[in-house]
Order: structure tokens, then C-alpha cells, then sequence
């Protein structure tokens, strides 16, 4: 059978068993059991996916990965994320997973309100995040009563988590935590969005409310900016 081929015409029903078949070995794997994929792959061809190959299912289960890898969720170890995912297959996977509640794509979702983007940025915040999230190159300008860029809540999170509650700029933990326990700290974007800067992890800081401010008012804001791109070795010149 034609591997290539294969790839391409999986059906809907067919690509939620495999998101399915892939849940129930992460599952195992998080749970510290011995993950046997051989055997958990000769099931899937002994059930919807009869007419589909051990290798065709292997390739699915790692665009399952670069599905959950993009998302900073933990995948299965085995199954390294697949490069150069189509658009196409990543939107049909992604869909299969939302099908079988893998994921909340809502959660997910840049946004302009900032009450919507700290509700979901909490939500993300006390999840374990794993790797690094792509964020958005020029977010998108929304024009309203005031003008306000959509955000990439994951971005937010992940700086904040990072972070662990001690503020980037002066080395201080965070001045109080939140009722659900988790530090307060304000993510800040040194090169600044309206100035064409993008929502990376790569451009952005999380910083306490004074040296927030002393990004922005003080007057020593471009000295200290060049003390954060020596401090925090993630952050690069945009």
C-alpha cells in the first residue's frame, strides 16, 4: 500500500481512533505503567483501522504529537513530533482530538479582551506547560473604543510560569499571590506590540508592577530594557 497515499485519506472516523488509540497510551505513560505501542498498535489494526499499516499509524501518532507539542502538552515520549505538517492534516487532527475532548481549542484562542485573556492565561498557568510556544509574529491590531492587539494566551502563561513567581527585572518575588494561589506578576513585551513587536516568548517578560512601570515611565526605561536583553537570556532584539 502507498505510505504517501495513506497520509492523505484517513477519514474522520479513522483519525479519532487513532486520537483515541494515542489518549489511551499517553494515559498509560503518564501513569508510570510499561507502554507496550506494538501492542496497542495491533489493536488499532484490528479495529477501525484494519486497512491502515503499522507504519501508517506510527507516522498519524506523531502528528498527533506536533498537534499536542504545539499546544506545550505533554505527549507520548515515543513518538517524537513529525516536522513539516501540513496545514490541512494538522486542522483535521486537531479536530479529531477536540472530538474526544483532548483539548479545550477555546483555551487556546488569541484574544483582545484582556478580562478574557487573564481568565484563559489562569487556566493555562496551572497546567504543566512543556516546550516552548510559537506565539504570534504581528498580532493583530483591534480597533474598538481603544485600539489593543489579540494575544496568544499560551504565550502569557508560559512566560508567567516560567517565571515561577519572581519578577525577571529585579529578582524580587512577586508582591502577593492571587486567590487560586499563583503569583502576581505582569507580562511585558520589550519590544512593545504597537512598535511591531511580536508575542513571543522571546519578547516578553514577566515583571513586577514597578518594574512594569519603569519600562514604560521612568526615566531610565531604555537602560534598564538593555539590562532585561542581558538578564534573560531568552529574550532577543526584535
Amino acid at each position: 500500500m502507498d505510505i504517501e497515499k495513506e497520509k492523505n485519506d484517513w477519514s474522520d472516523e479513522e483519525l479519532e481512533a487513532a486520537v483515541e488509540g494515542y489518549l489511551k497510551m499517553l494515559a498509560i505513560e503518564k501513569s508510570d505503567q510499561k507502554l507496550n505501542k506494538a501492542h496497542e498498535n495491533r489493536l488499532l489494526r484490528e479495529g477501525v483501522l484494519i486497512n491502515r499499516s503499522r507504519v501508517s499509524i506510527e507516522y498519524r501518532m506523531r502528528n498527533i504529537s506536533t498537534v499536542l507539542h504545539d499546544l506545550c502538552l505533554p505527549y507520548i515520549i515515543g513518538y517524537l513530533p513529525a516536522k513539516h505538517l501540513g496545514a490541512g492534516v494538522t486542522e483535521r487532527v486537531r479536530a479529531a482530538m477536540i472530538a474526544k475532548g483532548a483539548f479545550d481549542p477555546d483555551d487556546y484562542a488569541p484574544t483582545a479582551d484582556d478580562q478574557v485573556l487573564n481568565a484563559k492565561v489562569l487556566k493555562l498557568e496551572q497546567r504543566k506547560l512543556v516546550g516552548i510556544p510559537r506565539g504570534i509574529e504581528k498580532p493583530q491590531r483591534v480597533s474598538g473604543t481603544t485600539s489593543s492587539f489579540l494575544r496568544d494566551p499560551l504565550i502569557k502563561a508560559w512566560v508567567l510560569q516560567n517565571a515561577n513567581g519572581v519578577c525577571e527585572g529585579c529578582s524580587q518575588d512577586a508582591p502577593f499571590k492571587l486567590p487560586n494561589g499563583l503569583h502576581f506578576l505582569e507580562v511585558h513585551h520589550v519590544t512593545h506590540l504597537v512598535n511591531d513587536g511580536p508575542d513571543w516568548v522571546t519578547n516578553a517578560v514577566a515583571l513586577c508592577p514597578n518594574c512594569h512601570r519603569r519600562c514604560h515611565y521612568s526615566s531610565d526605561r531604555d537602560e534598564f530594557t538593555k539590562l532585561l536583553y542581558k538578564k534573560v537570556e531568552r529574550l532577543r532584539v526584535e
